[in-house]
């Protein structure tokens, strides 16, 4: 089965929303697909898609072959996850910070 990672219209008249799917390459654009990896909405302004890089990365090793407006949404998102700091190094970062500012706890005295 040859598939493909591509866009999905959804959304109103002259109000295009689109969700990214693994889909066979035969199925209509509309029609049956694998799996939902991401979502893009072109009209909104900025940085308007969200993708699962983790799942893109899968299907691709699977031999997925992305259509171009998807291959540039995996470029943006690449990029815009690199430049973004983990949300795992900020937690790290405010806690070494608190532990900074907080004075110790008071010794705990037990009866002998």
């Amino acid at each position: 089965m040859a598939v493909s990672i591509r866009l999905r219209r959804e959304g109103a008249k002259n109000r295009p929303y689109y969700k990214v799917v693994v889909a066979d390459r035969r199925s209509p654009r509309d029609g049956k697909f694998v799996e939902i990896i991401g979502t893009y909405d072109p009209k909104k302004p900025g940085h308007n898609s969200t993708l699962n890089i983790e799942r893109v990365e899968y299907w691709i090793g699977k031999g997925a072959q992305p259509s171009d407006t998807v291959r540039s949404l995996i470029k943006k998102n690449k990029k815009a996850a690199a430049s973004e700091p983990s949300p795992q190094g900020e937690r790290e970062a405010s806690r070494s910070t608190e532990e900074e500012l907080s004075p110790p706890p008071p010794p705990v005295e037990t009866p002998s």
